[in-house]
């Protein structure tokens, strides 16, 4: 059975590059443009993994990572979170903990642009970590 990735990115040029990195190493991809949508998709698909941008408009990735610490989304709470963007890591953790009070609780952190081997290595680590769980 593959593993299905969920990405989430308004950029399309992005979510094609991630796409075909991803399915060239077998993974099934299921994407979504804003955080709206992602957060549908998250619970319509149930995937073993979630890439997600940060900047991005009607529902941006730091309200994604907020509206999943509801107890309402507890189920999907063992997903891991890999959070693509441009924004560097110390600044969007200082923004979430500024907004909501909280620590951004993601697995793991890859600044754009990004190389396809880091990609890949990261989430091949968050899949084989979930699946010892």
């Amino acid at each position: 059975m593959p593993k299905k990735i969920l990405v989430v990115d308004d950029d399309p040029d992005i979510l094609d590059a991630v796409t075909m990195i991803l399915e060239s190493r077998g993974y099934q991809v299921v994407t979504a443009q804003d955080g709206i949508e992602g957060l549908a998709n998250l619970k319509a698909e149930n995937p073993d993994l979630m890439i997600l941008d940060l900047m991005m408009p009607k529902m941006d990735g730091w309200a994604v990572c907020k509206e999943l610490q509801d107890p309402r989304w507890s189920k999907y709470r063992d997903i891991p979170i890999l959070i693509l963007t441009s924004v560097r890591e110390e600044a969007s953790r200082r923004r979430y903990e500024l907004e909501t009070g909280l620590e951004l609780d993601v697995d793991d952190y890859v600044e754009k642009p990004f190389s396809p081997d880091i990609l890949l290595e990261r989430v091949g680590r968050l899949i084989a970590k979930r699946e010892k769980a």
